[in-house]
């Protein structure tokens, strides 16, 4: 299958101003004395609305991000279909700029998923609909993988526009579409990905599909899509909303949010797994099947590899506290040993829904969508001390003011400093960008 690249640029005004292990932690650390700072809060105007992807930090540690809806009115009727911002440091604050406004129908609408600097040193993502195919009853609505480009030389303008390549739209049936989770590349820059919907239909998948795992590569200025991974529902695992990593093998990891096998959860409570390639094409192995029980159910965010090759994630839901838990994979002796590294508490489906954030002393970072002492998200903290891990609580986010709802995971800068979105809340109701300082 095969999409030509289509050139296309917007900009607008900005805006300021989860055998279940036994190495559960017996010490907790209550909420620490934190800074939380609003560095923007979106107006559901020019500037967006609804962010709910993580954010990406450059080497002058500027961030980028995404928002769900917002911006130029259009096919999206008057929410807009979405925005990519630019939040930049300046005299002693930080400004947002749209970089983007998607336009819907053949173009992006939704994008949900965090941005990733390519090889080309310009950014990439993806929007769960538009682009073509007829993916939920109400085409064109698969979602598409695109690229911006920053204006070349030095832009001295307020607003400067970058521009939208659509690498790929996807069609929905067999080549999958829906793509939810983040994208990564191999270093040929080959971009590697997973959709919540296509591949194989019927049993558990319905007419919706259980989700593929893809890869897009380029050839004579076209990028070809390749379906490593159909899952099929039951113990083999539906829907991958989490997206893949890649270890320096070339083998790819990630989660299904339902399937794997346990009745506990209905159709599934979800798994981790392996792809391993091989000349017949890809091997799908189950590191993990998770049972609904303390260790947790429905693991919706993606994996994090650390330098021993160890796999850390989440679940969204179930564990002692119903709140999702946190969980370690190590690999032993060509197997792999499974652990439980924290119980959460909190709401049904109220645990994390983004990768876990590893620093470079080996400290995991997170954010619960509803979990917290006000049920609508915190920010952690995990450290491992003497063979096992503290939790830290480092901040319950409240209805008013600072916002809620935490659907993807956390940035960090040189400093410490801790960088998020929040989908609602925030001045105007719309959702912020936010950061916590020490």
């Amino acid at each position: 299958m095969t999409n030509s690249a289509q050139p296309k640029s917007s900009w607008l005004a900005a805006a300021l101003v989860l055998a279940i292990g036994l190495s559960l932690v017996a010490a907790t650390q209550p909420a620490q004395a934190q800074t939380l700072t609003l560095l923007h809060s979106f107006s559901n105007g020019a500037d967006g609305s609804y962010p709910q992807a993580g954010l990406t930090m450059d080497r002058a540690e500027n961030l980028y991000g995404t928002t769900g809806s917002g911006g130029l009115p259009n096919h999206c009727v008057s929410f807009g279909c979405g925005t990519v911002f630019k939040l930049t440091y300046k005299n002693s604050g930080w400004l947002l700029y749209t970089i983007y406004s998607f336009l819907g129908g053949t173009d992006g609408d939704g994008p949900t998923s965090r941005l990733v600097f390519g090889p080309d040193g310009a950014l990439y993502g993806t929007t769960l609909y538009g682009g073509q195919g007829n993916c939920n009853g109400d085409g064109p609505n698969c979602g598409i993988v695109f690229r911006l480009q920053p204006p070349a030389g030095v832009c001295r303008a307020f607003q400067c526009p970058w521009t939208e390549t659509i690498l790929f739209r996807f069609e929905g049936g067999v080549y999958g579409g829906i793509p939810e989770g983040d994208i990564i590349f191999d270093p040929a820059g080959n971009i590697y990905g997973t959709t919540a919907a296509g591949g194989y239909t019927g049993g558990n998948c319905g007419s919706f599909g259980c989700g593929v795992v893809y890869e897009l590569s380029q050839s004579n200025g076209h990028w070809n899509e390749t379906v490593l991974y159909a899952f099929y529902g039951g113990a083999d695992g539906q829907q991958p909303n989490g997206g893949v990593i890649r270890d320096a093998a070339g083998n790819l990891y990630g989660t299904t949010t339902e399937g794997g096998g346990s009745s506990n959860c209905g159709s599934g409570c979800g798994k981790v797994f392996e792809l391993s390639p091989s000349q017949g094409g890809w091997t799908n192995n189950t590191l993990y099947a998770f049972q609904g029980l303390n260790d947790g159910a429905l693991p919706y965010a993606g994996l994090t590899l650390d330098a021993a090759g160890h796999l850390y994630g989440s679940t969204s839901s179930y564990g002692s506290g119903s709140g999702g838990t946190v969980f370690e994979l190590a690999p032993s002796g060509g197997s792999w040993v499974f652990s439980t590294i924290y119980e959460l508490s909190g709401r049904f489906l109220g645990g994390p829904q983004g990768a876990l954030t590893l620093d470079g002393a080996g400290n995991l970072y997170g954010a619960a969508q509803y979990d917290g002492a006000n049920n609508v998200g915190s920010v952690f903290n995990l450290t491992r001390m003497n063979g096992s891990w503290v939790y830290t609580d480092i901040h319950d986010f409240m209805p008013q003011g600072d916002g809620g709802w935490l659907f993807d995971g956390l940035v960090l800068d040189s400093k410490g400093n801790i960088y998020g979105t929040a989908f609602h809340g925030g001045i105007h109701g719309y959702g912020n960008v936010f950061e916590i300082t020490p």
